[in-house]
C-alpha cells in the first residue's frame, strides 16, 4: 500500500476530527446528539486504527511525516495530529522544530527559530494590500510562488488549523452523513428515541431528549411525535410545554417552587426535582418574572430567560398587569392561545427598550385570564378571597370528557402581523383601562377553596399535603366553581395551590386544565400589595 492510498484511507475513515470530537469527558447527550453533526464514540473504536500496535502506528506516522514534507500535502500531518490525544502526542514527538527540520508545520512553528543550516533559508514572501493597508505573509512553495498563487497554500493551512487542531470541538459537515446514525432505518431510529424518552423521564437527564430533537429536522419531527403533552405525560420537556395544560390525573400535580428576590424584584419559577428541591435550590429553571411599578399600576414581565426579563427580549412570553389598588389583574399572552383570540390595545403599550423594534419580538397582548380579589371592607379575619376567570378555557374542561386549548409551538411573530399600536410614552394609565371579560358564561372560573377554622391552633387551615409549612395570607388553593347547579366531584379537585415554605421560597403545584404559565401569573398576583384586601 502506498503512502498516498494509506493517507486517503485514514482521511476517509477518520476525517479531520479533533480530539474533542470523539466526546472525551462528555455526557451521552453531547456525544451522540448535538445541534451540529456528531460522530459517535464507537466510530473510532470500531475502526482498524484503534487496534493498531503503538510501534506500528509510530512507524506509519514517521513515514507520513517524512513523505509529506511540503505544503499543501503536509496538511495530512496536521490531520493526524487532530485525531486524538495519543496521535497528537506521537505527531508532536515525531515532527521536529524548524531549527532541525527546516519545515513549518504547526502554528507554534511561527514562534520558533528557523533552520540552522546556512543553505536552508526558509523562503517566504509578503503581499501588500494598499486598499485596506494589510500585509500577508506566505510560505513560498516554489520559485514562482511570489508571482503566482501557488504559495498561498498557507491560507489553507490556517483554515485547516482552525478546523482540525482547535481547542473547541469541530466536526466536518459530512461527519454525520458518514456515521452509523445517518444510515439507521427509520423504524430502528424511532425505537431508539422511544427508549431514550422513556428512560430519561426526569430532569436533568431529560436534557438528552431535548438534545435528540436538536440533531436535524427528521430527528426533531420524530421526537416531537414521541414526546407527549404534559396533559398525558406529566412531564415538561420543551419550552412550549409551559403553555400547555398540566397533567390530567388528579394525583399528578406538577410540583414547582418560586424564589423571590426582594432586591431586584424578580421571581424565578423552578420545577421541583424531588421533595427537597425548594430547600436545596436544585430545581429545573422554567420562567422568570420582574416587577415594574408604574404610577397607576404594576406590571410583571414574564420571560423564558432568567438574564433578560423585558418586553424587548426575544424570550418574552407574556405579562401580568394590576390596577392601582392591586385588586384586579389581567394576564396577557404574547401570542394567541386559540385561532379566535383577539389582540387588546392598551394605552400603556409602549417601547420598554430599543430592542422592541426587532421583527423577531412578539408584541401582542392577548388576554387569557382575569384575577380579582374581594375587598375586605369590614376587616374580617381569614385568607384572601379571589376569583380567576380563564378567558381561553371553557368551563367544561374540568369534566372527564372536557378539553382545553393546547398551543403546539412558540411562534416568534413579526410586528407587521399585528394591528398598528400607538407606541408612545403616556404619562399615566387609568386603571379603568384594564380590559374585563364581557361575561363569564361558558368560561372556567376558579375560586378559593373554603378553609376551615382550627380551634386548637386558632387559625384558618387548608390541607396542602405537606407542601406548605409557613402560615401566610398569600397561601391559597383554587378549585373550579360550578357553572350552574350543585358542585360535582370534579369541582373538589385542587387545580392550583400556592404556599409559603421559607422567607422567600414558595411552592406552586398545578394540574389540568391550566398551564405552568397561567399558574405562575396567578401566583404572582398574590405577591402584590393589597391594602384593601388584608
Amino acid at each position: 500500500m502506498s503512502f498516498k492510498s494509506l493517507i486517503q484511507e485514514m482521511r476517509g475513515e477518520l476525517g479531520s476530527i479533533s480530539r474533542k470530537g470523539f466526546g472525551f469527558g462528555r455526557s451521552r447527550s453531547q456525544r451522540v446528539v448535538q445541534d451540529s453533526c456528531v460522530v459517535p464514540v464507537d466510530a473510532f473504536k470500531q475502526s482498524c486504527w484503534a487496534t493498531m500496535p503503538p510501534e506500528l502506528l509510530r512507524d506509519v506516522l514517521v513515514r507520513i511525516e517524512a513523505s509529506e514534507d511540503t505544503w499543501p500535502s503536509r496538511k495530512n500531518v496536521v490531520a493526524c495530529a487532530g485525531v486524538c490525544r495519543n496521535w497528537r502526542a506521537l505527531v508532536k514527538e515525531i515532527v521536529k522544530v524548524p531549527q532541525l527540520s527546516s519545515k513549518l508545520t504547526f502554528p507554534i512553528s511561527l514562534k520558533q527559530p528557523g533552520p540552522r543550516a546556512s543553505s536552508s533559508l526558509l523562503q517566504c514572501y509578503i503581499i501588500r494590500n494598499r486598499t485596506n493597508q494589510t500585509y500577508h505573509l506566505y510560505l513560498a512553495l516554489n520559485q514562482e510562488s511570489d508571482t503566482g498563487d501557488a504559495g498561498r497554500a498557507w491560507e489553507y493551512f490556517e483554515e485547516r488549523i482552525r478546523r482540525v487542531v482547535q481547542d473547541s470541538c469541530v466536526v466536518p459537515v459530512d461527519a454525520f452523513k458518514q456515521s452509523c446514525w445517518a444510515t439507521m432505518p427509520p423504524e430502528l431510529l424511532r425505537d431508539v428515541l422511544v427508549r431514550i424518552e422513556a428512560s430519561e423521564d426526569t430532569w436533568p437527564s431529560r436534557k438528552n431528549v431535548v438534545a435528540c430533537a436538536g440533531v436535524c429536522r427528521n430527528w426533531r419531527a420524530l421526537v416531537k411525535e414521541i414526546v407527549k403533552v404534559p396533559q398525558l405525560s406529566s412531564k415538561l420537556t420543551f419550552p412550549i410545554s409551559l403553555k400547555q395544560p398540566g397533567p390530567r390525573a388528579s394525583s399528578s400535580l406538577l410540583q414547582c417552587y418560586i424564589i423571590r428576590n426582594r432586591t431586584n424584584q424578580t421571581y424565578h419559577l423552578y420545577l421541583a426535582l424531588n421533595q427537597a428541591s425548594a430547600s436545596n435550590d436544585d430545581g429545573k429553571f422554567l420562567l422568570a418574572a420582574k416587577r415594574f411599578r408604574r404610577p397607576t399600576c404594576t406590571d410583571y414581565i414574564i420571560s423564558l430567560s432568567s438574564d433578560d426579563v423585558s418586553r424587548g427580549s426575544s424570550s418574552y412570553i407574556g405579562k401580568l398587569r394590576s390596577n392601582f389598588l392591586g385588586t384586579k389583574f389581567t394576564v396577557y399572552d404574547a401570542q394567541p392561545t386559540n385561532p379566535g383570540a383577539q389582540v387588546t390595545r392598551t394605552r400603556s403599550t409602549r417601547l420598554l427598550s430599543l430592542k422592541q423594534v426587532s421583527p423577531r419580538v412578539p408584541s401582542g397582548n392577548y388576554p387569557v385570564s382575569h384575577i380579582s380579589y374581594e375587598l375586605n371592607v369590614l376587616g374580617s379575619r381569614g385568607p384572601r378571597r379571589m376569583q380567576c376567570v380563564m378567558d381561553a378555557i371553557p368551563a367544561s374542561a374540568v369534566e372527564p370528557a372536557g378539553t382545553a386549548p393546547t398551543q403546539t409551538e412558540l411562534v416568534h411573530t413579526n410586528l407587521d402581523m399585528f394591528p398598528s399600536f400607538s407606541f408612545f410614552r403616556s404619562k399615566s394609565v387609568r386603571s379603568e383601562s384594564l380590559p374585563q371579560p364581557a361575561q363569564n358564561d361558558g368560561l372556567l372560573v376558579l375560586k378559593n377553596k373554603a378553609p376551615r377554622w382550627h380551634e386548637q391552633l386558632q387559625c384558618w387551615c387548608l390541607n396542602f399535603n405537606g407542601r406548605v409549612t409557613v402560615a401566610s395570607v398569600k397561601n391559597f388553593q383554587l378549585v373550579a366553581a360550578p357553572e350552574n347547579g350543585p358542585a360535582g366531584p370534579e369541582h373538589e379537585n385542587v387545580i392550583l395551590q400556592f404556599g409559603k415554605v421559607g422567607k422567600d421560597v414558595f411552592t406552586m403545584d398545578f394540574q389540568y386544565p391550566i398551564s405552568a404559565f397561567q399558574a405562575f401569573t396567578i401566583c404572582l398576583s398574590s405577591f402584590d400589595t393589597k391594602i384593601a384586601c388584608e
